[in-house]
């Protein structure tokens, strides 16, 4: 939030001012011309503008009238001399941030655009919230977890949802690679369109390029009829291309072709098909390293990676671990038709201490088979816990106590705050933060029937 963008015709001034600005750490961007400045201001600009209101062409009045169409929360300060007061005046009433008479303090002008770029970033910040927000109780598929990393990709998503650049995904096994494309895609200007996922390392090389760029009708032996391959299928919509790792160096150079075109030529066609498509990739290995070993080719690597989103590991994550489970408990009872099972405080414990190579994959699968099968699944799939203790930090285990102290307390008043808080002498805002951190929730500590129809 430390851009600025300072229009004004006179160099003397642009160059004393940016000077000012930069000594306060901003990094200024200066024009001598109001309508260059447009065309790099849009809803995703992150600082404050600052012009001149008198200048040839396009004044600073026209200036502000244009920027605001590109987004009405836009910062914009104007300068004016001691005759515009009226107009500057004018200005305030369409939009304009706030005005400074020539001549102004440098005092009075960094107080004025530090308070500007405030408002800005807190008008970026609810922006983004809202979006979050939106995208999270819509339909589709959802990102879940409160923690800062969890928080940080679902903004990085919602973000970049609706641009049309494609994305490079990197996550363990398991970590919801695929979730990730899917929630891209649903959440999307392109939600109506196809989403085409395809998993390079189960395809045999044989038919991969076929299954990808599709062939016409006798392009090849035992091709008896025309193929649409999963790119052209998946036009107007998204390509997800798992394991992209496990692509066949020939096909990599094909692929290439199709990403800096935008074009798709089937096998025996001579016509190529126009392309509005957005390719996620996805993969479990750093293709740069491969790319330096020659095992995958760094010009798609560099192509594919315009946007790279990070899916942490779940152990990475463990405050969300409990939050997860219980969800997946919950969503494994309404498939089978159970109630959904009490989770132990020994189990509680056991969830956060194991690690989880599997990531949220092996979390998912083990409350499922935790719903069928109860505290039966847990003796064989959970190592115990006084294991892994002999690994645990000493803040590890302290947390670990008072995760039990809170849930015993919650368990005997059946998640009764008043009296949990009363019991444990904790202030009311930190028996909730530390609840939070915990994934814990009152209703969990009630009658699991309540719990079932509460989130039928």
């Amino acid at each position: 939030m430390n851009r600025v963008i300072f229009i004004d015709d006179e160099p003397s001034i642009r160059h004393a001012l940016s000077q000012t600005l930069e000594l306060a750490d901003y990094n200024v961007q200066c024009f001598a011309n109001a309508s260059l400045a447009l065309e790099v201001i849009d809803e995703t600009f992150g600082g404050v503008i600052i012009s001149d209101i008198n200048m040839p062409g396009m004044d600073g009045i026209r200036f502000l009238k244009e920027a605001l169409k590109r987004d009405q929360e836009l910062q914009v300060i104007l300068l004016t001399g001691h005759g515009d007061i009226s107009t500057a005046v004018d200005a305030m009433r369409i939009g304009a941030y706030d005005f400074l008479e020539k001549p102004f303090s440098t005092e009075h002008l960094l107080e004025v655009v530090r308070r500007a770029a405030d408002k800005r970033q807190l008008h970026l910040e609810n922006r983004s919230l809202r979006q979050e927000l939106a995208a999270q109780s819509g339909p589709g598929p959802r990102l879940l977890g409160n923690t800062p990393q969890i928080i940080q990709l679902r903004r990085i998503l919602t973000h970049i949802k609706d641009t049309p650049a494609d994305v490079l995904v990197y996550g363990e096994t398991g970590s919801g690679k695929e979730l990730v494309a899917r929630f891209l895609h649903d959440h999307s200007v392109r939600h109506e369109k196809p989403f085409v996922a395809i998993n390079c390392g189960a395809i045999p090389e044989s038919m991969m390029e076929s299954e990808l760029f599709g062939h016409e009708s006798g392009a090849f032996t035992g091709a008896n009829k025309k193929r649409i391959g999963k790119i052209a299928y998946a036009n107007g919509g998204t390509l997800f291309l798992d394991e992209i790792e496990s692509m066949p160096m020939a096909l990599q150079i094909k692929l290439l072709r199709v990403l800096e075109e935008r074009k798709v030529e089937p096998l025996g066609s001579n016509q190529a098909i126009d392309l509005n498509i957005r390719i996620i990739a996805a993969t479990k290995t750093d293709l740069k390293a491969l790319g330096d070993t020659g095992e995958f080719r760094p010009d798609l690597y560099y192509r594919l990676n315009v946007v790279k989103v990070d899916i942490p590991a779940l152990r990475e994550r463990k405050d969300d671990i409990l939050l997860l489970f219980k969800s997946f408990t919950r969503a494994a009872s309404l498939r089978y038709g159970f109630d959904v099972p009490e989770l132990s405080l020994s189990l509680q414990q056991q969830l956060l201490a194991h690690d989880w190579p599997g990531n949220v994959r092996e979390l998912r699968n083990f409350a499922e088979r935790y719903t069928l099968m109860g505290e039966e699944a847990a003796i064989h799939e959970i190592e115990p816990l006084a294991q892994q203790e002999m690994g645990l930090s000493f803040t590890e285990r302290v947390e670990q106590l008072e995760f039990t102290l809170l849930c015993d307390a919650l368990k005997r008043h059946h998640g009764r705050l008043k009296e949990v808080q009363m019991e444990l002498a904790l202030p009311r805002k930190s028996l909730y933060d530390k609840m939070k951190k915990y994934g814990l929730d009152k209703q969990d500590f009630k009658h699991t029937q309540a719990i079932l129809s509460e989130n039928v």
